[in-house]
């Protein structure tokens, strides 16, 4: 079986080089290609969602997840491994909108810790919702300019027939530099949960409410079209105890997920650098 993602990923890219709506962007002043209401879906039991029509960094997105679980705002663990927030830093090295910082303490509650009691204690409840997005700080709040507001802003977990599904919402998204990033972070995540929740993977879904791609990546898009998909369905077996040694920023932990990771990954080539557009 042929790796889901890349499959997905070629279709996405090609109805936005074909159909998007092109216009200028005024915040970052490029012109953008773009759809709304687009959506992936993956079952996690048939394999692990990576793009390997072009390789990509995966111990930024394994650091990521593992920093968000430790709910901190402050760059420290991170910058170990990636300096991809560092822009977003105030003056003492912290994100104030860090989607790990509002999951466990920014709304002044543990999202992530309720929700992990929440599912032990009925499995069948669809009240699992966890929020990045704060209405009173970000976005329409009084428009107010900031260095970040979340782009994935808020997740549900479920369990349905023994199976950890979640489904996150993006109101942005990057089609050639974040997309990837976020799908394989939040396919790590499930994981994550559902090992400490003792049930299987199920189902992944991507809902982006806008999915464009930057002028200065059309030439880069066409390219990943214009090449076959030939990686495998990627296994992936989650190390133990990784939800609490997550939490305690078990560095060891992001060599051991990107072990499990590159068994089965076979990239295609780099393309050339891609400019991050912010």
């Amino acid at each position: 079986m042929k790796n889901e993602f890349d499959i997905q990923y070629q279709v996405i890219l090609k109805e936005i080089l074909e159909k998007g709506v092109e216009e200028k962007n005024i915040r970052t002043g490029h012109v953008c290609k773009s759809l709304p209401g687009m959506t992936m879906k993956f079952d996690l039991r048939k394999g692990f969602p990576l793009l390997s029509l072009r390789k990509i960094p995966l111990k930024v997105f394994i650091a990521e997840q593992i920093w968000f679980l430790m709910g901190n705002k402050n760059l420290a663990f991170l910058q170990r491994f990636t300096k991809i927030w560092d822009d977003f830093a105030e003056a003492n090295n912290c994100v104030e909108s860090a989607y790990g910082y509002r999951w466990r303490k920014h709304f002044g509650r543990d999202q992530i810790g309720g929700l992990v009691q929440l599912l032990k204690e009925d499995p069948s409840s669809r009240h699992g919702v966890i929020l990045m997005w704060d209405p009173g700080d970000d976005g329409l709040a009084n428009g107010i300019k900031k260095k970040n507001v979340p782009c994935p802003y808020t997740f549900t977990v479920q369990i349905m027939g023994e199976k950890l599904c979640l489904h996150l919402v993006i109101r942005s998204n990057d089609m050639m530099l974040g997309n990837p990033h976020d799908v394989a972070g939040f396919a790590l995540l499930a994981h994550v949960l559902a090992q400490k929740l003792n049930v299987g993977v199920g189902t992944l879904t991507i809902s982006i409410s806008n999915a464009h791609i930057y002028d200065i990546h059309f030439a880069q898009a066409q390219e990943i079209l214009d090449r076959k998909v030939s990686q495998k369905s990627i296994k992936f077996i989650c190390p133990s105890k990784a939800f609490d040694r997550a939490e305690e920023g078990d560095e060891s932990l992001v060599e051991e997920v990107y072990k499990a990771l590159t068994k089965d990954y076979e990239p295609q080539a780099n393309l050339e650098k891609m400019a991050i557009v912010l």
